[in-house]
């Protein structure tokens, strides 16, 4: 998942964000729903928005579902840009695009 930090907030871009699907994966629309009930911020047309206080949190549950081994590291891993400085909270759960 794209995402970006500024001002101490973690932006994961909406073109990344995992869907609802009605009728659809259980283990996806938990995901969704865990993601969803940890954000500070999710508007329906934009970037999911996580607190610096929650990035723990947001690590622990991204490795469950990473670990889980029914989603791949696209739909669990935080991509950033190079230049980005990932905060150690978060390397874990971390690449560099």
């Amino acid at each position: 998942m794209k995402a970006f930090i500024k001002d101490d907030i973690l932006y994961i871009e909406k073109e990344d964000l995992p869907q609802y699907q009605k009728g659809k994966s259980i283990v996806r629309n938990n995901y969704f729903w865990a993601l969803k009930s940890i954000s500070d911020y999710t508007p329906i047309n934009g970037d999911w928005e996580f607190a610096s206080e929650i990035w723990i949190a947001l690590s622990r549950m991204l490795l469950f579902f990473t670990n889980s081994g029914y989603l791949g590291y696209q739909e669990t891993m935080l991509e950033f840009s190079d230049d980005t400085l990932i905060p150690d909270v978060l390397r874990s759960i971390s690449t560099k695009l």
